[in-house]
């Protein structure tokens, strides 16, 4: 319906779509922010009592005469490291409606577990940033765009690849993934492999019914992949194939 001819018929079709992408990535969100990590915390009501880190406020509180207040004392909370991630959507010849499905749903997963933090990147001969990796663009906005995209031209993956890599390069979070939704069907005979070596993290996500080299790079490269044959399933093989590294 997105190839609609009516163009209110068209407009009304990507909003749908984006909704239901919306709500499928929403209905299989589970915690996948990285592995909890002890994070002081100056002033805060709840936690464990770091005694040590709250000597000198004790100290200070006493020196003034004064009762011992939330601001003097520091305690530890479990706190997860926060996750950045870069995805990059295959735009060529070989994709379809599913496989635009399937990336609208992946970025809309993203979204919802990195706000702060995530890049949509999409690619043929050249590559497009849809979104930034610091950037208030909303998730139904961004999940639209996807659904308007139209598969055209070679792959040229290794450019994607690298882009992604620099998108990442300014992320604060400490775990850093690239997202790639492709075949993996390169055009030119490239550095592929190599430059898939370079990334923090690769998780790949191929159709079920062309993923023979998407499985080849991720054997090759390290990295982990899953088929995909329903394309509203994406955000759940996402979380559980993150979740395999941390365990």
């Amino acid at each position: 319906m997105t190839n609609a001819t009516d163009e209110r018929l068209r407009a009304a079709a990507i909003r749908l779509g984006s909704a239901i992408v919306l709500e499928r990535a929403r209905a299989g969100r589970v915690s996948i922010n990285g592995i909890s990590r002890l994070r002081p915390v100056r002033g805060a009501a709840d936690g464990d009592l770091d005694i040590d880190a709250s000597i000198e406020g004790v100290s200070a509180a006493r020196a003034q005469a004064r009762p011992v207040m939330l601001d003097d004392l520091t305690t530890v909370h479990w706190a997860r490291a926060h996750t950045a991630f870069a995805v990059v959507i295959d735009r060529s010849g070989s994709m379809s409606g599913t496989r635009l499905a399937a990336a609208a749903t992946v970025a809309a997963a993203c979204a919802l577990r990195a706000p702060r933090e995530h890049a949509i990147l999409s690619f043929a001969a050249s590559v497009d940033v849809i979104r930034p990796l610091a950037s208030e663009i909303m998730p139904a906005v961004v999940a639209g765009r996807l659904l308007r995209l139209r598969g055209h031209g070679v792959t040229r993956l290794p450019a994607a690849l690298t882009a992604a890599r620099e998108q990442l390069a300014q992320a604060r979070a400490r775990r850093r993934v690239v997202i790639l939704l492709s075949d993996c069907r390169s055009t030119d005979d490239d550095d592929t492999l190599e430059v898939a070596r370079t990334l923090p993290e690769l998780i790949i996500l191929a159709p079920a019914d062309d993923h023979e080299q998407a499985a080849q790079l991720a054997d090759s490269a390290g990295a982990r992949w899953a088929a995909l044959a329903d394309p509203l399933d994406a955000a759940a093989a996402l979380d559980y194939l993150l979740e395999a590294r941390i365990t």
